[in-house]
């Protein structure tokens, strides 16, 4: 999230996007009665999660592409 001046806050279109594919993610877990994706047999296969990442990707790099560096 960002400020601008008047200290509102700012949520970007990534931001957004991500918390989507949270919100998904988190209603697919609990109805497997599951804390995380780990134990899914679909773990690898998955749709909503291969979403999310990318998700997670986005937000982080603000859609301008390129690798991760750390």
């Amino acid at each position: 999230m960002q400020e601008n001046n008047s200290n509102e806050i700012v949520i970007d279109e990534w931001e957004l996007k991500l918390d989507a594919a949270l919100k998904e993610l988190k209603q697919c877990q609990t109805s497997k009665e599951l804390n995380s994706c780990s134990p899914c047999s679909l773990f690898f296969e998955c749709e909503l999660r291969k979403k999310y990442i990318l998700a997670v990707y986005e937000s982080m790099n603000k859609g301008s592409g390129g690798g991760f560096e750390f």
